[in-house]
């Protein structure tokens, strides 16, 4: 049996231009790629044991790493890598280990002892990661499928919150709560408490080293990441060190047609929804890494846990709206955590998403899903509760006019008239057809919601326009939407404050 960690590959180099690590275990190969964060002077993988029989690579970032430390003081670590925990735990609680790891990661660990192996994804697939067999009963493992290509009979994505163990030749789910079994939750709505757990789940991310910047498109879920990051980055000697930088960009719609190929290259998938928003992402995530920026913290996952799209305007019940959310959870790996991680990471930048912290998921995921139900005769709109519970009179986060703003999907702001032209590019290449998710959906629904309302299944289209009777400029009719004018979101990053770049038409 052979496992080989195919990041080593000159098709990989670009997730981690830092460092190159390769190690050999008899036909056991683990090889790196590394985009330095934390302790970039000497945290270069693979990593070990103190005696170097348990070897790790990962790609990711154990946010809890300081207290797992204080909690294995008996350890002798060999770098200040956060990642370096990995090996120690399993010294310590063998396969039974993964669920103590707080934060973003997709890992080989190779113990050569006895020659067994495990391989995990963190809890949603935040890190993009495969699994392949070649017709020697090789097994590999890869964050992109282009490192598994041309060496593998069958590949597939590797389950989020799974581990796979070599000496039980399967996968297991690590990762188990309450949400996950869509039973309907009854926690009364605390406003406070779900502020707390989201200022929490930002404030962990931004461990680093090395300069920053936050993600910002003017809407809701990103304008509270930027909020809460200024907030605690004034009281903190980054502010000091970095100052607050504000750059623009502007690129044209041009940019966005010639870069369509590369950016089906490296997010490897054909959905339209993803590459229309993967687009502006992939552009420019190649100017913020100019800045000298190495990792971006962004505001994904939000509306898939508090029903954000408009099409949950016309669920039925709490029970059907908390059963779509949990699905539209569940498949974030193939969707906007597959964008955020590959758009970015074709330049060697990380994209961190506090929405999908597993803390703070719980606490969101365990109100009664009434409070989410969107009442427009109550003034309660989508993600009513998450605006409610920063609506602060005193000490605002965010001006009424951004806190109350209807949901407009990253993917209509790129442009609404483009989507035929990329369905027929894309429909020219098939080489990953087999990877990419589909069915019916509107307003990016899942095919069980559209069922929701009878007109949805003549006007299926993944734009946010086609909630028709729920967004202000929804389609009038089937036949005018692909005549609707291109418009261009604007989005602001930020380097330890901001960095601006403006996408025009």
């Amino acid at each position: 049996m052979c496992v080989v960690s195919c990041d080593i590959n000159n098709l990989l180099k670009h997730r981690g231009p830092d460092w190159s690590g390769l190690h050999q275990h008899g036909d056991c190969f683990l090889a790196h790629q590394r985009l330095a964060i934390v302790d970039p002077a000497s945290g270069d993988q693979p990593l070990f044991n103190e005696d170097k029989s348990v070897i790790v690579t990962v790609n990711g970032e154990i946010y809890n790493h300081e207290e797992i430390r204080k909690k294995l003081s008996h350890h002798t670590f060999r770098t200040g890598s956060d990642c370096d925990v990995i090996a120690h735990l399993y010294e310590e609680y063998g396969e039974d280990f993964v669920d103590m790891l707080d934060g973003i990661f997709s890992f080989v660990l190779l113990d050569t002892r006895d020659n067994s192996y495990i391989v995990a994804r963190d809890a949603i697939g935040v890190t993009s990661l495969y699994i392949g067999w070649g017709l020697d009963g090789s097994v590999w493992i890869s964050s992109e499928m282009k490192g598994l290509n041309d060496d593998c009979e069958h590949f597939e994505c590797f389950p989020p919150g799974h581990l796979y163990s070599s000496k039980d030749g399967g996968f297991r789910r690590w990762y188990n709560p309450p949400w996950y079994s869509e039973a309907i939750p009854s926690a009364p709505y605390d406003p406070l408490a779900l502020r707390h757990a989201f200022e929490k789940a930002v404030i962990k991310r931004l461990m680093t080293d090395v300069p920053f910047g936050v993600l910002l498109s003017g809407g809701l879920d990103s304008s509270l990441v930027a909020s809460i990051t200024s907030r605690y980055l004034a009281t903190t000697k980054a502010a000091e060190q970095w100052g607050s930088k504000l750059h623009s960009f502007c690129v044209g719609l041009e940019d966005g047609i010639d870069a369509i190929e590369d950016v089906i290259y490296h997010v490897e998938t054909y959905d339209v929804t993803s590459i229309r928003a993967s687009t502006p992402m992939f552009l420019m995530s190649r100017k913020i890494k100019s800045l000298g920026v190495k990792w971006v913290i962004s505001g994904e996952g939000s509306d898939e846990i508090f029903g954000g799209y408009l099409y949950f305007h016309k669920a039925p019940n709490k029970e059907e709206f908390h059963q779509e959310t949990c699905r539209k959870i569940k498949a974030l790996h193939q969707y906007d955590c597959q964008r955020a991680n590959k758009s970015t990471f074709a330049w060697g930048l990380e994209a961190r998403v506090p929405f999908l912290d597993k803390e703070f998921i719980n606490v969101a995921m365990n109100i009664d899903p009434e409070n989410k139900m969107i009442k427009k005769d109550e003034g309660r709109i989508e993600k009513y509760i998450l605006r409610k519970a920063f609506d602060d009179e005193e000490n605002p986060y965010l001006p009424k006019h951004i806190l109350y703003r209807q949901k407009e999907q990253f993917s209509d702001g790129v442009g609404y008239s483009w989507i035929d032209g990329l369905k027929a590019h894309a429909a020219k290449h098939n080489s990953a057809r087999l990877t990419v998710p589909g069915g019916p959906t509107v307003a990016c629904s899942t095919a069980k919601a559209v069922e929701w309302d009878a007109s949805w299944s003549k006007n299926l289209d993944p734009s946010g326009r086609a909630a028709l009777g729920v967004h202000d400029s929804a389609y009038e009719n089937q036949n005018n939407i692909v005549n609707k004018p291109v418009e261009f979101e604007k989005i602001i990053p930020l380097e330890a404050a901001s960095v601006e770049v403006a996408i025009q038409g």
